[in-house]
């Protein structure tokens, strides 16, 4: 769904930008990029499901957008588009299944825009493009709550695979219902389906339903994998979807260049798992994560961005003039230059069982998704950064009580005085310093913890039905072969390359550009660069700097 938090300027003018009536001229302007169709009452456009991405501009006909009929639910009007007016919503960009049905009321004609013609029409006409931006982003926040019944999900989030099918339904903004399988309502929806409990995760759709679910079988059901780009070879491939790679995949678009975008896990990286960024330009009151990177994201693919996720990356090969990214499924991908925003991967404390316990009581972000979980129960929060103060200040409106451990002996050390300030005046959060979490307990999910003093004092066993670990990451460069990195496994770049950046520079015949790697077109923004600011405004500023570069690196080719 489109969260009205996500965009409040819509506000009350949702209805308005939904209905939109084009004038004569700005339909004339838009009907002219496609095709005029004959259309009959009762004629089916689209139904739910399907793949069909055409944007559909009614000239002289009406049509009806709705859900069709279910097992237990009725055919629901949604919206009845009239002449001058536009049949489509967020699926036209996303590239997603159509979400709602569309069938024809009152005969007339119709003017079909082909994705490859309505891609053209949202580059060229910037008055036009923002129109159908608006309205899209508008219906989906008005059809969400009756689409959703088109996805429905039956799955525990107290368990790995629940908590990362809603986190990726939530980062990818898809209309869905949600029902958690241990309750009366899941059970019945369970029985009704004519499944059990050993079928979760479970979506059902109106013309499926998948058991034992994960996000990539998810994802490739809802057509939101990677599709090959219209010109077969991509400009650029943007690996990873956080704040640095939104930026690049962001200004790599608008600029003209084919750009792919993709993300092992959900759109948003570590960012989206903040639960307020007060120190970003432009935003004195802060901004969640999701906010921030959810706008970007709309933003990529307004501009025409082709964005896949779940989508791992497994290798980066280099062949004459272009790279080629192989994906998990062994699809390849062939790009004349390539941007690693991969970021950096959660370390884990050392404990027993830590694996067993993630996503049932241990979670690597603090959002409401999360916090929804442990609504007054009493929680841990590790780590002595910025990101930890945030998540345990965030975490005491709803959770019993926050205690906050840090393993140094001063929680200023590494983190903001402002934060520092709130959470000491916090009466709802114990600040424990020298102190670590030495051992977890629980059956099926995580019940309490053993707190050691690094001083040598008696251990203390806490109740803990949520463990929030903030304590750094590691580089996600496990795939790269060829590209130079540090000792700790970061990307080394430009003047890092030092004066010798190695033997394919002298057949470059050129030296490193800025954020470029050992390897001539391929470029390296964000947590993984050696050196970055680790803050989201900075990577925002390497993602989009990084794009400059890419130009100047594909006109030295031709």
């Amino acid at each position: 769904m489109v969260s009205p938090f996500l965009f409040p300027e819509l506000g009350a003018r949702a209805d308005e930008s939904a209905t939109y009536h084009f004038d004569d001229e700005q339909f004339a302007r838009a009907a002219a990029y496609g095709q005029a169709v004959e259309v009959a009452a009762g004629d089916v456009l689209f139904e739910a499901g399907d793949e069909d991405a055409d944007l559909i501009l009614v000239g002289t006909a009406t049509v009806d957008i709705f859900r069709a009929a279910g097992p237990e639910l009725p055919e629901e009007l949604l919206l009845r588009a009239g002449p001058h007016q536009f049949v489509g919503e967020m699926t036209l960009l996303t590239g997603q299944h159509r979400i709602l049905s569309a069938r024809v009321a009152e005969s007339g004609v119709i003017h079909r825009l082909r994705p490859a013609e309505f891609r053209r029409l949202m580059a060229q006409d910037a008055e036009i493009s923002d129109l159908l931006l608006r309205g899209f982003l508008a219906r989906r926040k008005l059809i969400t709550v009756a689409a959703a019944d088109n996805l429905e999900v039956i799955a525990d989030t107290a368990t790995r695979d629940g908590l990362a099918l809603e986190t990726f339904l939530k980062r990818q903004a898809l209309p869905h219902r949600w029902i958690e399988s241990d309750t009366d309502d899941g059970r019945r929806a369970l029985a009704a389906a004519g499944l059990t409990a050993s079928d979760v995760p479970v979506v059902v759709t109106p013309k499926s339903t998948l058991t034992n679910t994960n996000t990539g079988t998810l994802s490739q059901f809802l057509g939101l994998t990677y599709r090959r780009t219209p010109k077969g070879v991509a400009d650029l491939t943007v690996i990873g979807a956080g704040p640095a790679g939104l930026a690049a995949a962001v200004y790599g678009a608008s600029e003209g260049l084919e750009t792919v975008l993709l993300d092992a896990v959900a759109t948003g990286g570590q960012a989206a798992a903040s639960s307020r960024i007060e120190n970003y330009l432009g935003f004195p009151f802060g901004l969640s994560g999701e906010m921030l990177t959810g706008r970007a994201v709309v933003q990529a693919l307004k501009f025409g961005a082709h964005l896949a996720s779940p989508c791992g990356v497994v290798a980066l090969r280099q062949e004459g003039n272009r790279h080629v990214v192989t994906l998990l499924d062994g699809t390849e991908i062939p790009s004349r230059s390539v941007i690693l925003a991969t970021g950096a991967a959660y370390r884990n404390l050392p404990l027993d069982r830590w694996e067993d316990f993630v996503g049932a009581g241990i979670y690597y972000a603090a959002t409401e998704l999360e916090a929804r979980g442990v609504a007054g129960q009493p929680v841990t929060v590790v780590g002595g950064a910025n990101s930890a103060g945030q998540a345990a200040i965030y975490l005491a409106r709803q959770a019993g009580h926050v205690r906050l451990v840090v393993r140094g002996p001063d929680l200023s050390a590494g983190m903001s005085s402002y934060l520092v300030e709130r959470i000491h005046a916090d009466p709802r959060i114990t600040v424990q310093t020298s102190t670590e979490v030495t051992a977890l307990h629980g059956e099926h999910r995580l019940k309490y913890v053993t707190l050691s003093d690094r001083k040598g004092t008696a251990d203390e066993a806490c109740a803990c039905f949520g463990l929030f670990c903030f304590i750094g990451a590691t580089p996600a460069t496990d795939f790269l072969q060829g590209v130079r990195l540090d000792s700790g496994g970061f990307v080394l770049t430009d003047v890092q390359l030092g004066t010798d950046p190695g033997p394919a520079w002298a057949a470059a015949g050129r030296l490193p550009l800025a954020f470029e790697t050992s390897v001539p077109g391929v470029f390296a923004v964000g947590d993984v660069r050696l050196g970055s600011m680790k803050r989201v405004a900075a990577a925002v500023g390497e993602g989009a700097s990084a794009v400059r570069s890419v130009h100047q690196a594909l006109a030295a080719l031709t």
